[in-house]
């Protein structure tokens, strides 16, 4: 027999996650949430949810290009480095209806749900709504920070999307179409179709967000850095099915309900505040690194190609480390 949730159990746990996760960060939410000027913009945008996965596309691309024209400049916004993320994956996941799916109603279905997650935290964040899932609060909150790379704002988003948005999706699915089979389930396997196309698009997309010193550790690890990112791709997918299943089972009770969804939040805000301490860590060492290096070969005599000595280089200017 399964275990009863305990929703008492459960809030106390969100409410221990938050307050870890205040110790990690206490960054304020900025002046006009981090969208001015384009809040009108953004509102009219997020105004209606889109039924089909090709409105999904539009309204991701009209997303884009609002994000793209937000401080710190142009096409250089946190938040647009995820969308353009998103954008991407959904035109593949779009292609595969008609190629790889067996059951194309619910993989669209599953879509929309899945991006109507999305474009509600969106509209939240944008109406300084308290009620945005703290999960998407670490990437909005940011999203004009450049000492956030844009490799790990889009991490953030996934982070968000994947580790609480897709359960829900996934019950928003279910509702409209009938929960799978415990033992004959005949849509997983197009749910595993994303896993697919998350392998094939994760290292050219990761390549293209990366800094210099990301670049570097890329090169240095080689195939490794694939592999464990469609390691962690099949496992947090995975996950998030299964927690669909539990919470499929609480859905009769919206306290019990919010319970569950509340402490899954804030686990996973959790480890976006850990992503953004490892990227400045990796930052920070980078430039670290390479101010000595070019301090170095600023000292350093150099020699002309016969071999001779010649004076050393004259230092330059003084280079903080």
């Amino acid at each position: 027999m399964a275990e009863p949730f305990d929703r008492v159990r459960a809030s106390d746990s969100a409410q221990k996650l938050r307050l870890k996760r205040q110790e990690l960060s206490s960054l304020a939410i900025p002046p006009g949430r981090g969208w001015e000027p384009a809040g009108v913009a953004m509102a009219d945008c997020l105004q209606e949810h889109p039924t089909t996965i090709a409105g999904v596309i539009a309204k991701l691309q009209n997303l884009q290009s609002i994000l793209d024209d937000l401080p710190p400049s142009r096409a250089n916004n946190r938040a647009a480095a995820f969308n353009n993320l998103y954008l991407r994956i959904t035109r593949r996941v779009d292609e595969a209806l008609v190629t790889h799916a067996t059951s194309p109603e619910f993989l669209e279905l599953l879509d929309v749900e899945f991006a109507k997650r999305y474009f509600i935290a969106l509209h939240l964040w944008n109406c300084d709504d308290d009620t945005t899932p703290d999960v998407w609060e670490v990437l909005f909150k940011r999203a004009r920070d450049e000492q956030v790379s844009p490799l790990v704002a889009a991490m953030l988003g996934v982070n968000a999307h994947i580790n609480h948005d897709l359960s829900l999706a996934l019950i928003d699915t279910w509702d409209g179409m009938g929960a799978p089979d415990e033992d004959d389930d005949e849509v997983h396997p197009d749910y595993l179709v994303v896993n697919d196309i998350f392998y094939e698009e994760i290292p050219p997309l990761r390549k293209g967000f990366s800094t210099e010193w990301q670049l570097a550790i890329d090169g240095f690890v080689g195939p490794l850095d694939d592999w464990s990112q469609r390691v962690l791709v099949t496992v947090t997918r995975a996950r998030a099915w299964e927690q669909a299943r539990r919470l499929w089972k609480l859905r009769a009770d919206p306290d019990e309900f919010e319970a569950a969804r509340l402490t899954m939040d804030r686990a996973a805000s959790l480890l976006g505040e850990w992503l953004v301490v490892t990227d400045r860590f990796v930052t920070d060492a980078g430039e670290v690194t390479t101010t000595g290096w070019r301090l170095l070969r600023r000292m350093w005599p150099r020699r002309r190609q016969t071999g001779e000595p010649v004076a050393p280089v004259p230092p330059g200017p003084a280079v903080p480390l």
